[in-house]
């Protein structure tokens, strides 16, 4: 789960983490109050997305040569004049792709005077099964070209759960940073309470880009982003409270409310899977034979007819999907409970797309009898080959 800056910064706050003074804003009037109140002369007003790159990115309604979505101002008018252009319009970044984000939130900052800008950021490095802090003295919009042109540059600094945030990882930061006086002391003790907070809230990625060294010698986290373990949220309300669902993919949001793992792609031939691993593998077979799948999808090992059901509705609900292929291997899953879900939500949706299912393991032949029956032009197949070679034909046929 992701969420916007400013929510970010409120939790790191929360960890004595100094950040520049900013509030949110929903409306043009609500970033004018909020530059309002902040102490000026320059205020900096910024698009709220879940995507990186805001300040490279270009409004697809306004002219090539406009600004960004981070933008310097001022003066109020030109906090109204930029509040203006920016909400309600469609912000296209590096990491958006070319649909872009709607934007529908900002926030609105004081100014900082930099003297310098750094990067830090912590994830959870699963091949070694520690948390890895990642610093650079290049911060800033260009960090992935410094990444890739001069990677010496960045440094990766380990740090064992179990042993926890010692000194000496928040000198490593501080020497890497190549800071000095109480600059090092600073860059120390951030280090540690970002480690706190990445802990704490069960963080999968928190990144600090930049990271700011002010002309009057404070270290202030500029902008940051943070996701977290979708796994860990049964133990903080609080953060749950602050999804912002219109940043989500609609799909994938109708299936978390029936627990269904979802990830729409860019193909034209839906998948409804039971198993994370038998999931990609579908995928994979499909790609073997010339196509492209439209969908991760896993309904987990103990779906119900109703699960089921829905699971059809969401991968109809792409217009792309030209053909569904259902491949479930029954163990806990009953391979009947399966065709019974299938069979109910092709009548109800009214399925006018070519549908092959594989079905093996518990119940697979009441499973197999119930499709036959249905009435429905279901094609069987009796393996993971069979089936893909048998819906990438149906789909080809269709068009």
């Amino acid at each position: 789960m992701n969420i916007h800056e400013y929510q970010a910064k409120e939790l790191l706050a929360k960890f004595g983490i100094a950040i520049p003074t900013g509030v949110a804003a929903m409306t043009v009037e609500d970033a004018v109050k909020a530059a309002e109140s902040l102490p000026g002369p320059l205020y900096v007003v910024k698009s709220q997305i879940h995507a990186g790159g805001r300040g490279k990115g270009k409004f697809k309604e306004l002219p090539a040569d406009a600004k960004g979505g981070v933008r310097l101002a001022k003066s109020l008018d030109e906090v109204r004049t930029f509040a203006e252009e920016m909400l309600g319009n469609t912000l296209v970044t590096i990491q958006t792709g070319d649909a872009g984000k709607q934007v529908n939130r900002l926030y609105v900052t004081d100014g900082v005077d930099i003297a310098k800008e750094y990067y830090l950021s912590m994830l959870v490095d699963r091949a070694t099964g520690r948390i890895a802090m990642i610093v650079s003295t290049e911060g800033g919009m260009d960090i992935e070209e410094v990444a890739h042109s001069t990677p010496e540059k960045i440094t990766t600094i380990v740090i064992d759960p179990a042993e926890g945030f010692m000194p000496h990882h928040g000198r490593a930061v501080a020497f890497a940073l190549k800071l000095s006086g109480d600059l090092n002391k600073q860059a120390q003790a951030l280090s540690k309470n970002l480690y706190d907070a990445f802990v704490a809230l069960d963080c999968a990625m928190l990144e600090i880009n930049p990271l700011v060294e002010s002309k009057d010698g404070q270290l202030l986290v500029l902008d940051t982003k943070m996701s977290f373990d979708s796994n860990a949220l049964f133990r903080h309300p609080d953060v749950v409270a602050l999804r912002d669902e219109t940043e989500e993919d609609a799909a994938e949001v109708e299936a978390s409310k029936y627990d269904l793992a979802y990830i729409k792609l860019d193909g034209n031939i839906g998948c409804m899977v039971n198993g994370a691993g038998l999931a990609m593998a579908t995928m994979d077979i499909i790609k073997l034979n010339g196509a492209f799948p439209a969908n991760f999808l896993d309904v987990g090992g103990g779906a119900t007819k109703e699960k089921v059901t829905a699971a059809f509705k969401i991968i109809l609900s792409d217009p792309a999907v030209k053909g569904i292929l259902v491949n479930i291997f029954g163990g806990i899953m009953k391979c009947d409970i399966i065709a019974e879900g299938i069979v109910a939500a092709a009548k109800e949706v009214n399925l006018s797309v070519p549908l092959v299912v594989r079905l093996e393991g518990t119940n697979v032949q009441l499973g197999k009898d119930i499709l036959a029956n249905s009435g429905l032009p279901i094609v069987p197949a009796n393996d993971l080959g069979d089936a893909a070679q048998k819906i990438v034909a149906e789909v080809n046929k269709a068009a």
